[in-house]
C-alpha cells in the first residue's frame, strides 16, 4: 500500500541522481530524488563517511576494526560497543536465538578455515580442525549487556557479522539519506537494497528478486515502498554459507533465499538463516516469524520455488 505522505511530499519535477562507490569489499548504489538546493557532492562525502565508520567498527577484513579487536581480546573482557555495533548485535543474537544458531554472528574461526575471510587457505580443513573451531565458537558463548552496550569476550571466540553488518550499512545510509530530507530514495549495497518513498513518476522503487541462472523460473517484482530485500545465493560464490552446527557448507538444497522485510540489517540476517535451515525448516519458521521469503531449491525434485505465507500475502495485495 502506497503511503499519502509520501504522495503528498513527492515532487513530479525532480531529477533522478546516481551516487555510488565501494564498500565493504562490494560496490554502493543511491538512486535517489532530488530535493530543491540538493548538493549532490556534499551527500556522496556523508554517505563515504557513514560507511566508513561502519568499516572501522565491524570489518572481518580490517586488523584495526573494533571487531578485529575484540577477536583478539582476552577472555572476560568486556568491550564497550558504540551504537551501530551495539545495534548489529542486538539484532544478530535475537536472530540466532529464534533460529536457533542457523543464523550465527560468532563463527569467524570456522569462516576463517575454509579461506571464506580474510586469509585464503591451501587445503580444506579436517574434521578435527573444524571441531576445535566449533569448540570455541559459538552466539550461545557471548554475553551481551544491551543497556551499557557491552559485549563480553568468553576467550578465543571470533565474530564474522558479513551475514548482517551490509544489511545495517543499506539502512544506516537511508536514514542519513531521511535525515537530510532525502524521503525517495533506491539505496543498495552488494545487492541488498532498500526503497523509500516514490520515484518522481508516482511509481514505486520497483526491483527484481534475484534468481539463479541454472532457475528456470519467473523474475519475482517486487515494490520496495518503505521495504527491503537481501539475498543469499550459493549460486554466486560457490558453496561459501556456513551451517554454525557442523562448521562445514550449508547442505539443505537452498540455492537462494530473497527476504523481504522493512529492515535491511533483518532481511540479511534471515536470507543467510534459511539457506542455512533448508527448504521445509526454513520455509515453517519464517512463516511462523512473520517473514516474506522466496526460496529457490535444488534437490533431488530438481528445482523447486517455495513462497512463505506472508510473502503470498503481499503479493496478493
Amino acid at each position: 500500500m502506497i503511503d499519502p505522505a509520501a504522495v503528498a511530499n513527492r515532487d513530479p519535477a525532480a531529477a533522478i541522481v546516481d551516487l555510488g562507490g565501494e564498500t565493504m569489499g562490494t560496490t554502493w548504489h543511491v538512486r535517489l530524488a532530488a530535493p530543491r538546493g540538493f548538493d549532490a557532492a556534499t551527500v556522496q562525502i556523508a554517505i563515504e563517511a557513514r560507511l566508513d565508520g561502519i568499516v572501522a567498527e565491524m570489518s572481518h577484513w580490517e586488523p584495526a576494526s573494533l571487531l578485529s579487536r575484540f577477536n583478539r581480546a582476552a577472555g572476560g573482557q568486556w568491550c564497550a560497543l558504540p551504537p551501530d555495533f551495539a545495534t548489529v548485535m542486538a539484532q544478530g543474537l535475537t536472530i540466532a536465538g529464534i533460529t536457533d544458531g542457523a543464523f550465527d554472528p560468532a563463527i569467524g574461526l570456522v569462516v576463517d578455515l575454509w579461506g571464506f575471510g580474510p586469509r585464503s587457505v591451501a587445503t580444506p580443513p579436517t574434521p578435527v580442525d573444524i571441531e576445535a573451531a566449533l569448540a570455541r565458537s559459538g552466539w550461545r558463548r557471548l554475553a551481551f549487556d544491551a543497556g551499557t552496550r557491552r559485549l563480553r569476550q568468553p576467550g578465543g571466540l571470533s565474530l564474522d557479522l558479513s551475514g548482517i553488518a551490509k544489511g545495517h550499512a543499506v539502512d544506516a545510509v537511508t536514514d542519513l539519506l531521511h535525515a537530510r530530507g532525502i524521503r525517495h530514495a533506491l539505496i543498495e549495497i552488494g545487492g541488498e537494497l532498500a526503497g523509500r518513498g516514490l520515484r518522481p513518476d508516482g511509481e514505486p522503487w520497483w526491483v527484481d528478486l534475484e534468481v539463479p541462472p541454472i532457475a528456470d523460473l519467473p523474475s519475482l517484482r517486487i515494490a520496495l515502498h518503505g521495504l527491503s530485500v537481501a539475498t543469499s545465493g550459493n549460486y554466486r560464490r560457490g558453496e561459501h554459507t556456513i551451517d554454525s552446527r557442523t562448521g562445514r557448507a550449508a547442505t539443505g538444497g537452498i540455492i537462494s533465499a530473497s527476504v523481504i522485510h522493512s529492515s535491511t540489517l533483518v532481511a540479511d540476517a534471515w536470507a543467510t538463516a534459511l539457506t542455512v535451515l533448508g527448504a521445509e525448516k526454513g520455509t515453517t519458521l519464517a512463516g511462523r516469524m512473520g517473514i516474506a521469503a522466496r526460496i529457490i531449491t535444488h534437490d533431488d525434485v530438481g528445482i523447486r520455488e517455495m513462497i512463505t505465507a506472508p510473502l503470498a500475502a503481499m503479493l496478493a495485495d
